[in-house]
């Protein structure tokens, strides 16, 4: 037999051999094997409106800190855009200005201070908290600001609140947050007409239907 057609067939047979052994150009040579975890992803309530009780301190400007509570109704108008009402009230003391003023400010030594807004949020910073490896619950940061009135010693005066808050959401009707705002309103109390800056911080729960 002739050398060049023997030749021919040891090339032919030898990239017959490598085709078999050899994988398709688009195949991976080794197939990674990957464990994927089962995780719960957090949801944002579906329910539109939310219903909420606080609690927290009320900063009176000239007259100290004292406890707050109140209530607040909500609607979500938008995932991100929302619009709440608020009630809430606190017991101020004049006990400062009774240790260098005979008599003090007040007629009694407390009085009751109440406050209703209507303000409108937003929120900036959706996201979500994980507690261990398995548990993830949605978050939110916000700002929040609106008009409302306020009532402190026969005094009624219109009011303006701004501030920022987060919640943490634990299932699709119920959440916690914690907010921070300013109520600025004048007062006539000291002699002359001020406006003052009243610090609020409060802790609530919330619940959505």
């Amino acid at each position: 037999m002739p050398r060049r057609p023997l030749a021919a067939l040891l090339l032919a047979a030898t990239a017959a051999a490598q085709a078999q052994t050899s994988p398709p150009a688009n195949e991976p040579v080794v197939v990674p094997q990957i464990d994927r975890r089962d995780v719960k992803r957090p949801k944002f309530p579906s329910n539109d409106f939310e219903l909420g009780l606080f609690t927290g301190i009320y900063a009176t400007q000239n007259f100290g800190s004292s406890s707050v509570s109140g209530v607040r109704l909500g609607y979500h108008i938008t995932e991100d855009v929302f619009v709440e009402g608020a009630y809430g009230q606190s017991k101020v003391s004049d006990e400062a200005f009774r240790q260098v003023l005979p008599g003090g400010v007040f007629v009694n030594q407390t009085e009751k201070l109440t406050y209703y807004n209507v303000s409108f949020g937003y929120n900036v910073m959706p996201g979500e908290v994980f507690f261990g490896r398995n548990v993830a619950k949605a978050s939110a940061f916000y700002f929040i600001g609106g008009v409302g009135s306020t009532k402190f010693v026969d005094q009624k005066k219109q009011t303006i609140n701004i501030g920022f808050g987060t919640r943490l959401i634990f299932a699709d009707w119920f959440a916690m947050q914690v907010d921070v705002r300013d109520h600025m309103f004048s007062l006539d109390l000291l002699g002359k007409k001020q406006n003052t800056n009243n610090l609020e911080v409060t802790l609530g729960a919330t619940f959505y239907f």
